[in-house]
């Protein structure tokens, strides 16, 4: 894969900027984190960091409500964000011509936003987020399972173990005081990270970036980000729930506490994982989905969390009238086979095989690339991790893989979270 191009910059109020230039194609990619997700909200005033990703579309103080969609996509762009448990950020893809215009958008909400944040939109996307969770968690088959894995892997102090949604109960209490607080503390120049990909002259995009940004005050009184290291990493005990729901299907689900996105003895297990669930040749697909029929589906996967404090998730849906501690007990033969055999050489590349074409196609998406400057840029100072992304499993060799998933899928370190049909509605309530 070609070197991708990196010219860091910053600006005197602590803004960290990113640019790569590529002219293959007339388009900008703008794209900026703020080091705030789920992880920097108090006890009960959880759900701030998602409610504050819908507020940033509400207008500011020279944009009308609605008119940061109907500027970018009246210009022929595409935006959005997202929110997560370690940031939150906000992307446009325009032509690029129309790159100052994602500029000032994103300039005057960071600066302005407060100015135009009232009772009647807060109340507004209070409620839109309520019926963001009724359709994606309470009314969703599994709906709530990634909420309730939090809460059993994580201690109830941890800033990992509520959910990015947060609860309702918080959100309804939240006032305009909380929610301008909580603005003026995370949303500052000094904790975000622009990157900007595509047809542009650095020269030039850094002026625009100046004369829009380069105003806005930092936050002097910045809060450390929260601790979110485990000790000990591994849970001791095994822990288990099973959730009668209104689901079609038995699913089981399970957890382990690893080690942080960025080490090495993650890029071991996520190695691991592929070799297990990734594609129809994976371990678990070929023998739970093929070969014996026990499971509908299989999904094997880490999450990119910081601190010693990810997880390596393990889920599969059980097929009509097969008993879900059967389709366990399956995983768990297949699990404890590659930890005892080890993988074959062309197993490891073949999961190697994938996640270059993987990365070398998503990475042809300057909106792709912009995104990931601005992670490895807040996650870790190092926007230049991006080029080294295909090395990380070409270091991996069978023997780690092996070794990593048996000092963390363990027994010791499992949660089991299982989801069963619900035989009445008062079961399922």
């Amino acid at each position: 894969m070609p070197s991708i191009p990196i010219d860091r910059r910053s600006l005197p109020n602590g803004l960290r900027v990113v640019l790569s230039p590529d002219t293959r194609a007339p388009v900008a990619a703008v794209n900026l984190w703020y080091a705030v997700g789920s992880k920097n909200e108090k006890a009960g005033k959880t759900g701030f960091a998602h409610l504050f990703e819908h507020m940033m579309f509400q207008g500011s103080e020279h944009v009308e409500k609605g008119q940061h969609f109907s500027l970018v996509q009246g210009a022929g762009g595409t935006l959005n964000a997202t929110t997560s448990l370690d940031r939150t950020n906000y992307f446009e893809t325009l032509p690029s011509h129309q790159l100052e215009l994602a500029l000032w958008l994103e300039a005057d909400r960071m600066a302005n936003l407060v100015h135009a944040i009232s009772q009647e939109k807060l109340d507004n996307q209070r409620e839109v987020v309520k019926n963001e969770r009724r359709w994606s968690v309470d009314n969703q088959p599994y709906g709530t399972w990634d909420e309730k894995l939090q809460e059993l892997t994580y201690p109830e102090s941890h800033p990992y173990h509520h959910s990015v949604i947060g609860s309702m109960e918080d959100l309804e209490a939240a006032s305009l005081h909380d929610v301008t607080e909580f603005f003026e503390t995370f949303y500052r120049p000094n904790n975000a990270v622009l990157s900007i990909v595509g047809d542009f002259e650095p020269d030039k995009a850094m002026a625009m970036i100046e004369r829009h940004f380069g105003p806005i005050p930092a936050n002097p009184q910045l809060p450390p980000q929260p601790n979110v290291d485990l000790d000990p990493l591994l849970i001791g005990h095994e822990v288990r729930e099973v959730v009668p729901d209104k689901v079609p299907l038995p699913r089981v689900y399970l957890a382990y506490r690893i080690p942080s996105f960025g080490s090495e003895t993650f890029d071991a297990l996520e190695v691991g994982a592929d070799l297990l669930g990734r594609g129809r040749a994976s371990r678990l697909y070929a023998s739970l989905v093929r070969r014996d029929r026990l499971a509908q589906d299989v999904e094997v996967y880490p999450l990119t969390l910081l601190g010693s404090a990810s997880v390596f998730a393990i889920w599969a849906t059980a097929r009509p009238e097969v008993p879900v501690d059967r389709l366990e007990a399956a995983i768990h033969r297949e699990v404890g086979r590659l930890v005892k055999d080890g993988a074959h050489d062309d197993e490891v590349d073949r999961v190697r095989n994938l996640h270059d074409s993987a990365v070398a196609s998503s990475l042809e998406a300057v909106s792709e690339r912009a995104d990931r400057l601005s992670m490895y840029t807040t996650l870790f100072d190092a926007p230049e991790r991006i080029n080294a992304e295909m090395s990380r499993y070409e270091a991996v060799s069978p023997a780690q893989a092996r070794d990593a998933l048996a000092n963390y899928i363990r027994e010791d370190n499992q949660v089991a979270l299982t989801y069963v049909p619900a035989q009445s509605a008062e079961e399922a309530a």
